[in-house]
């Protein structure tokens, strides 16, 4: 890290050639005809990792970036164009061939957050984690690479919100044929739309019995990703009132570890 920081010569955020060399020919390219592009879009993708790893607002975002206005209009466009999720999905089929594995995963693991959202526009009560906001169910493959992810009120259960993943998953994930979850996703509704869309889903439950902590196999994978997505500030909470922008804010990070991690190694 310090390496890297070295490189990018302001803000640990930043991203490095390698980093920008990357992911360039994804964004949107200038105009042909009209006006030309004043804005570095560079210093665009900057601000919004700075944003999303340091828990700033908009306003609050340092002078050497372009105005936050500028910079929340590009965000915008970005979302539209599912550029967050475009780029977070190529880079995990990199990430994984460059592990030696199949650019597309055969098996996941399901699992779900509950996190606070004092802004959203609707919120629910957990009464699992005791928490107002929203839930965050994702589902990641077998090393911890996120796949999909719903974003509900915290209200809704776990077996509820893993439906929508699996007709994504069936969508984007075509290969996935085996996933891995807790008791929480034991249900009948889900099984069966589960066997429908041929997927089989193994209920790993964790062993109370035993004193002290024990690693659950397969499970403990997930609650990693999730320790990874909480090291960026902006999503220790949901402060965002849209669930698209909040879908994207996770699709920023943890495209940014993947990237570092191919750009880095």
């Amino acid at each position: 890290m310090a390496r890297i920081e070295k490189k990018t010569k302001r803000y640990p955020s930043d991203l490095t050639d390698e980093e920008w060399s990357s992911i360039e020919g994804l964004l949107p390219q200038p105009a042909k005809r009209g006006r030309k592009r004043t804005t570095d879009l560079r210093e665009v993708v900057n601000a919004i990792r700075y944003m999303v790893r340091s828990g700033c607002e908009w306003r609050m975002l340092p002078v050497h970036f372009p105005p936050w206005q500028t910079v929340y209009w590009w965000f915008r466009r970005f979302v539209r164009l599912l550029l967050f999720r475009t780029i977070h999905d190529l880079a995990v089929m990199v990430d994984r061939e460059r592990a030696g594995r199949e650019a597309s995963p055969s098996a996941g693991v399901l699992d779900s957050q509950s996190v606070k959202a004092p802004l959203a526009a609707e919120r629910g009560y957990c009464a699992a984690k005791k928490v107002v906001g929203r839930k965050r169910h994702i589902a990641v493959d077998t090393d911890g690479r996120l796949l999909m992810v719903n974003l509900t009120t915290a209200d809704i259960s776990d077996s509820a919100g893993a439906q929508p993943i699996l007709d994504a998953i069936r969508k984007r994930w075509p290969w996935v044929k085996h996933l891995f979850a807790d008791g929480a996703y034991d249900r009948r509704q889900l099984l069966d739309k589960a066997a429908y869309l041929d997927f089989v889903i193994e209920v790993i439950r964790r062993l109370d019995s035993e004193p002290g902590f024990k690693v659950v196999p397969r499970r403990w994978v997930v609650e990693r990703s999730f320790g990874w997505m909480t090291r960026f500030r902006r999503l220790v909470r949901d402060y965002e009132r849209r669930l698209d922008v909040s879908e994207a804010m996770i699709f920023i990070a943890m495209g940014s570890l993947l990237i570092r991690r191919i750009s880095h190694p």
